[in-house]
């Protein structure tokens, strides 16, 4: 993958390790955001929180996480797409309003939150931070909202776009998904305990059972007594005003860790079933099939598995050095390449070498790879992608950049080959990867593919849309 971001992880809990638990949560989520992370933990009286910029193991420690022992517990791993890098926009977010204290955790882009804050702005309302976040906050705390039966699922109707929230608020943690079901988020088990997650990974983790997903539309409460379900959109609701889900395809093809489950079924075995059909469409006459490691491994085994083209190690992946999707800049990401993949010598001088990757954006780390390879000798270089070109900006959490810097917006694959420098390109077609998923092909979102998008979006809504706003103010 040569991208620039990937998306959060949250992670919620009650439990009497709650802070340890949440702490090898987030941990095993750190593929998901490496700019921040955070934990707020709480009893039935109040919250305290602790989150920094870097990496969860540089952002606790043993005293750290000590000091935070509560029975109740929620954590995030950031990357932004919507608020810049920056100490303050880290989550959890915490507040005190009207009716107490209350932590939040996000992960998805709220695609009307320009509308909304510019509108609370008006009204007097002081936002501290840029990220989407905040606005539901601002939201829970107005007067007409907090009068209605039930305000969480009052409010939610308002927030348009992707979001899988972790709520704490004082003896309870909330889970809540949008009614499309963009980003993941699962419920587990341990101990007679409940907790949940943007991914199963963390449960294997903290030795928690995957009991199933929060479904979309859904709210889930978590506190002393158990756990309870209710709906802010209902599944009647949704059937009548024809709201399919439109979970994010990307999830599989590159997110998530191939250990876990997503939208119910196990990433490793998709992209096993990716590289087989990547194979059947796209063949190429080689010696050895190798990977980018790591997103595109399980691709590449089932490319080497139905092709009958020997898998070899081409790449030697340095663990000190972050996913260079997730890295803030193109020159972070660039350098981040040479330090992060060393190409093995002896396994493709005089090669004819299969490249399986995941995906090509804007092609620039793409082609440092390839150059590489090239450098250690390999005799042909034959590229192949385990999905689609991405032709679209996404507006629902992923940090895909405008189209002017996605190298397929406006070219043909031959011209993105010689760009890349390669001997062969070929990518996999929008039909083959969507039959390889395990749900109907109308319940995934393939934006970035296809350019139909699950809500109108605003062109104007973007990364920065917030800044770019505050900016004009002044």
């Amino acid at each position: 993958m040569a991208l620039g971001k990937d998306s959060c992880g949250v992670f919620g809990i009650y439990h009497p390790d709650a802070v340890e638990l949440t702490y090898l949560g987030i941990f095993a989520l750190q593929h998901r955001g490496q700019e921040s992370a955070g934990i707020a933990s709480g009893d039935d009286d109040s919250i305290i929180c602790h989150k920094d910029m870097g990496l969860v193991s540089q952002v606790f420690n043993e005293d750290i996480v000590a000091k935070l022992k509560n029975p109740f517990a929620i954590g995030h791993v950031r990357y932004s797409t919507t608020g810049s890098s920056i100490p303050i926009n880290a989550q959890p977010l915490v507040a005190e309003y009207s009716q107490g204290q209350i932590a939040i955790a996000h992960n998805g882009n709220l695609i009307n939150a320009p509308l909304l804050r510019h509108k609370y702005e008006q009204d007097g309302h002081i936002f501290h931070t840029s990220c989407d976040t905040e606005v539901i906050i601002h939201l829970l705390a107005n007067p007409e909202h907090i009068s209605q039966p039930d305000p969480l699922a009052h409010i939610l109707n308002y927030l348009q776009g992707a979001f899988s929230l972790v709520i704490l608020i004082p003896g309870k943690v909330i889970a809540a998904r949008d009614p499309f079901g963009i980003r993941p988020l699962c419920v587990g088990q341990i101990d007679g305990y409940y907790c949940v997650a943007s991914e199963s990974c963390a449960f294997d983790v903290i030795g928690a059972k995957y009991v199933r997903e929060v479904e979309p539309g859904e709210i889930v409460e978590i506190d002393s007594k158990g756990i309870t379900s209710r709906f802010f959109v209902s599944p009647e609701q949704r059937e009548k005003e024809n709201i399919h889900p439109a979970h994010c395809i990307f999830e599989h093809v590159y997110f998530a860790n191939p250990a876990s489950y997503v939208f119910g079924f196990n990433v490793h075995t998709t992209r096993f079933k990716l590289g087989n059909q990547l194979a059947k469409e796209k063949p190429a006459d080689a010696d050895i099939v190798i990977s980018v490691p790591d997103s595109g491994r399980c691709a590449a085994l089932g490319y080497s598995d139905y092709s009958g083209i020997p898998y070899a190690r081409g790449f030697v992946r340095s663990h000190y050095v972050g996913r260079t999707f997730i890295q803030p800049s193109q020159n972070v990401r660039d350098l981040s390449v040479k330090m992060k993949l060393n190409p093995i010598r002896d396994s493709v001088v005089g090669q004819r070498v299969v490249v399986v990757d995941d995906s090509i954006v804007r092609g620039t780390t793409t082609r440092s790879k390839m150059r590489a390879l090239r450098d250690a000798g390999a005799r042909e270089i034959h590229l192949r992608i385990s999905s689609p070109p991405v032709r679209w900006p996404c507006y629902y959490g992923v940090d895909f950049p405008t189209t002017g810097e996605l190298i397929a917006h406006d070219r043909r694959v031959e011209e993105i080959r010689c760009f890349l420098e390669v001997d062969s390109l070929g990518y996999l077609s929008l039909d083959g990867m969507l039959s390889c998923m395990e749900l109907p092909s109308d319940h995934f979102c393939t934006a970035c593919f296809s350019g139909k998008y699950a809500l109108p979006v605003d062109p104007q809504v973007g990364k920065f849309a917030l800044e770019r706003k505050q900016m004009h103010l002044f």
